[in-house]
């Protein structure tokens, strides 16, 4: 694709993000006088974790500023997909996008050692090492190109599921076309695990699998429950080959139009959504887990140690670029 490309790309995107918000009925107000109401997108739907982490986040700033501040969401993709709302927020057409750390590592190879396969151990190791000062660091990356990170949130642990049969060790993956994100780590990592890993966007999964133009997919419990997939793909494996968070991002044009109180105000109020996320998180992944094998989903347990070994080429290749390495290794050394 050329660079104009790129650009008429561009353009198209953040024209159809403002009228999709023009159409509301609602401004985002302004530093000096009204409401400022920032506008906050996610592909999830209206009750999911994430979403509801989010919408507490305006209440409490609402509340804490006699409603001169507040959120208002759109949620399951009303404004388009995760790359979508990374280019809206960027360019300032929405405020706030929380998107899989995968949907970033392209243009933030930092965040590529958050979707490793198998290095973190576990969701605790995890949430050490983003709530420390690795996390701290990987929330700094994203100033220098028009986004501002606030915070992280659980979206793991992650594993395989298909149409076809149980996967219990990286040859029965042989043959399955596998949906993963579009993210060239992920495709490497479904690669590695032995299956052909398929691009596409999340929204687009339950039709693939219907008209089997892939076989399966990888995720989380409760986004295989959410969306339904499980109607489909019934045989899930459990490889937890990836605990990759999710980023909690504002556009660094509306941060720097609040006044620093103002600023320092919606990071603490991010800062205090997590726990509470996390809390809705694990209440959620245990439902969607119980909901989805009363419904016929068949679990099985997977040869951990064989997927870790295939998958060691792909955190060898991308942890070789400026200052990762050391990085990967604080990580996995993390308690």
């Amino acid at each position: 694709m050329t660079p104009t490309r790129r650009r008429l790309l561009g353009t198209g995107l953040i024209g159809a993000g403002a009228a999709a918000l023009s159409a509301c009925g609602t401004g985002t107000g302004t530093a000096t006088g009204g409401p400022r109401l920032l506008h906050a997108a996610d592909v999830h739907p209206a009750d999911y974790p994430t979403v509801h982490a989010v919408n507490w986040m305006g209440e409490e700033l609402g509340r804490l500023t006699d409603g001169r501040l507040g959120i208002r969401s759109f949620p399951s993709g009303q404004l388009g997909n995760e790359d979508d709302s990374i280019g809206l927020a960027r360019f300032q057409a929405i405020d706030i996008c929380r998107v899989a750390a995968a949907a970033l590592n392209n243009a933030f190879p930092e965040t590529s050692l958050l979707c490793l396969p198998y290095v973190f151990r576990s969701v605790e190791h995890m949430r050490a090492v983003v709530d420390g000062e690795i996390g701290t660091q990987l929330l700094n990356v994203f100033e220098g190109r028009g986004l501002v990170g606030l915070a992280y949130y659980d979206a793991a642990p992650r594993s395989v599921y298909n149409v076809r049969r149980p996967v219990y060790e990286p040859a029965d993956m042989k043959g399955l076309k596998i949906r993963a994100p579009q993210s060239d780590i992920f495709l490497d990592t479904v690669r590695a695990m032995g299956a052909n890993p398929t691009p596409l966007t999340f929204g687009a999964v339950f039709s693939s699998l219907q008209t089997h133009l892939i076989d399966g997919a990888e995720n989380n419990w409760p986004s295989y429950q959410s969306s339904r997939q499980f109607e489909v793909a019934r045989y899930w494996s459990d490889t937890r080959h990836l605990y990759s968070p999710d980023a909690l991002l504002i556009s660094k044009a509306s941060m720097d139009a609040l006044t620093p109180a103002d600023r320092d105000l919606v990071r603490d109020v991010a800062r205090r959504s997590v726990p509470l996320m996390r809390a809705e998180w694990d209440k959620r992944e245990a439902d969607a887990r119980a909901a989805v094998i009363a419904a016929g989903t068949q679990v099985n347990e997977v040869e951990m140690a064989a997927f870790a070994r295939a998958v060691e080429p792909v955190n060898a290749k991308y942890t070789t670029g400026a200052g990762l390495k050391p990085l990967y290794e604080q990580i996995a050394a993390a308690a």
